[in-house]
């Protein structure tokens, strides 16, 4: 329930935050202006008493997020892949919440495996290990397909963790609810809407029926890619709180030292990752929302290999093209088509300046060409967006919500292996690959034989959609004009029966 009550959830999320000392790391971290860093911690220290302890073995920010639930794990797991928002040593903390939880006992996995599947465990599996890998929503088991041999994980769904993750979203709702009543200029950032779509994106990470289902369609789409593997599920094998894929065999993508180790190269890695992500998102329109190195590793030929496809995202064509014609407007420092193509897609008001808000995107951009990754600040960058957002009216696209996001994160863990990275020379040829093939003539031969296909099923209906919309107006009509209504109806009934060939035609090209 959103009522009121969650006020106390808020208030421990601050007391715990303040308890276990991750409110200074936290603040300094992000570069907090020292007024509001006082003003979090004068709030904040009475009631210190009310936080949860958390683990006094684990780091303040990683202890306070793990006592605080799943959501805030979450949340963590994203920071984790931003060295340059938070700082190297905080993310190397913060890392911790991707995959090394504390797991939940290996007998509450099998009884849930048996209830789900409906067979005990020993009949399915010759072998069942204890977890390998824990986080804030499942944990997954090593095993073995008994009579097949094949090796197998197996994820099960942390128990109790559907009305955990409902009581922190409806904290967060509450708490947007508040910033708008509070801080009307926030409104254009449409928090409550914000809320809403990551509430409905964590509701689909909690029936592994619709992660197995993800992961089969994400194989198909991207069984071409070269050096890209994604595991195949077993349907047989897999129901809404159990899921089983093929073992991925390799190392973790965070594990930088080991992949030099082993011979990698992490600046072709880095550069990969990055190009993978954009092609997914721009020529399939469905990409892995959850890219953090937790989720990707190196097997032993060098391909990478992605898992845990709880979270994915889908945008549709026409955003693509928005998208891209973004990305390469900046990659070629067209700021006056950059500010064009936000105009023409609705996400500035028409009433503002095109020309001002071109010399704004201008002092975005330019700072990043010409230096590496490692001079650049994202905290400051991502604060001066923010600032011109504000000025221009743009209003929050949930719609882009999970590409943004996962952007963010897929390069958090390109400059963990390659901190030089320039991620704009890197997304160069994935963009304007897509921009020949999606927005170029051959682009627009393809539309317009889709429009022909879709319009020629319409194409035996023509004559009576024309007539009668026309008899409808001649009713209406002086008796006068009836009779040129009825030649132009006549004349329609016979261009849309030429069309139709003509449609029909298109069909086969």
């Amino acid at each position: 329930m959103r009522g009121p009550h969650n006020l106390w959830r808020l208030i421990r999320t601050g007391a715990t935050f303040e308890r276990t000392g991750a409110m200074k790391i936290a603040l300094e971290a992000m570069e907090t202006p020292p007024r509001l860093r006082l003003l979090a911690r004068v709030v904040g220290w009475p009631f210190k008493w009310l936080g949860y302890r958390g683990n006094p073995a684990e780091p303040p920010v990683t202890r306070a997020l793990t006592a605080l639930g799943p959501a805030y794990i979450k949340f963590g797991q994203m920071l984790s892949t931003r060295p340059d928002v938070v700082g190297e040593e905080l993310a190397n903390q913060l890392r911790v919440l991707q995959d090394k939880l504390p797991p939940f006992p290996t007998s509450v996995a099998k009884a849930t495996v048996e209830a789900e599947l409906g067979q005990p465990v020993d009949a399915l599996f010759s072998e069942f290990s204890e977890p390998v890998a824990a986080a804030s929503i499942a944990q997954v088991h090593r095993a073995r397909l008994a009579g097949r041999g094949e090796e197998v994980a197996v994820k099960v769904l942390r128990p109790g963790i559907e009305r955990a993750f409902q009581r922190d979203i409806d904290a967060f709702h509450f708490a947007a609810g508040l910033i708008e009543l509070l801080l009307p200029g926030s409104r254009r950032l449409r928090p409550s809407d914000v809320i809403s779509h990551f509430e409905s994106v964590v509701m689909g990470e909690l029936d592994l029926r619709l992660e197995s289902s993800a992961a089969s369609e994400f194989a198909a789409n991207t069984e071409k890619d070269e050096g890209f593997q994604v595991p195949a599920p077993h349907w047989d094998l897999s129901s809404r709180r159990v899921m089983t894929l093929g073992w991925a065999e390799g190392i973790p993508l965070g594990d930088v030292a080991a992949i030099r180790a082993a011979g990698h190269d992490c600046v072709e890695l880095s550069e990969r990752v990055l190009q993978l992500f954009l092609s997914h998102a721009l020529r399939d329109g469905y990409f892995h929302a959850d890219m953090h190195q937790g989720n990707l590793k190196v097997a032993p030929n060098g391909d990478i290999i992605a898992y845990d496809f709880g979270i994915m995202g889908h945008i549709d064509e026409y955003t693509r093209r928005v998208y891209a014609e973004i990305l390469i407007g900046f990659i070629r420092k067209d700021y006056r088509r950059v500010a064009e193509v936000h105009f023409e897609a609705g996400y500035v008001p028409q009433d503002r300046d095109i020309d001002e808000f071109a010399r704004a995107l201008r002092a975005v951009g330019e700072p990043i060409f010409g230096m590496d990754a490692s001079r650049i600040s994202m905290a400051r960058l991502l604060s001066y967006l923010f600032e011109v957002t504000e000025r221009f009216g743009m209003q929050t696209r949930t719609e882009l919500i999970l590409l943004q996001r996962t952007m963010v994160v897929v390069e958090g863990v390109a400059r963990s292996l390659n901190s030089n990275m320039n991620m704009w020379q890197v997304a160069r040829p994935v963009v304007e690959r897509y921009i020949r093939e999606s927005v170029g003539p051959k682009a627009l031969v393809r539309d317009l034989v889709l429009t022909a296909r879709v319009l020629g099923r319409f194409g035996p209906r023509l004559p009576q959609i024309a007539e009668a919309m026309l008899i409808n107006q001649t009713e209406r009509a002086e008796p006068a004009r009836r009779r040129p209504a009825l030649e132009t109806a006549l004349l329609i009934t016979l261009g849309a029966a030429l069309a139709g060939g003509g449609f029909a035609l298109a069909m086969l090209i």
